[in-house]
């Protein structure tokens, strides 16, 4: 069972040797964009996946300088919550 939990928090899981998250938000922000374009102005889709090339070779960079990238990103959206104060006051307070 510690064995689990230290591979878990010491092996973070990846996509095509990049963090989890930025290579998701990367492939699901790129792909709809390059179809549209394609659609639309009929565009080549070498010029989009290129793009995905090039970013996803600097989320690998970033990714083997800070390994927990995608835990990072999730607790910075879980902490950045604006709260609502109960009396006014300057500022936001995190009291109740």
């Amino acid at each position: 069972m510690r064995e689990m939990i230290l591979k878990a928090v010491a092996n973070p899981p990846k996509i095509l040797w990049g963090p989890f998250l930025p290579v998701l938000l990367n492939l699901g922000l790129q792909f709809p964009f390059m179809f549209m374009a394609i659609g639309l102005f009929d565009m080549n889709p070498i010029f989009f996946l290129l793009s995905i090339l090039i970013v996803h070779i600097i989320i690998i960079s970033l990714g083997l300088k800070e390994p927990h990238l995608s835990t990072m990103l999730q607790a910075y959206g879980q902490t950045y919550r604006r709260t609502t104060n109960l009396y006014k006051v300057k500022g936001t307070k995190f009291a109740p």
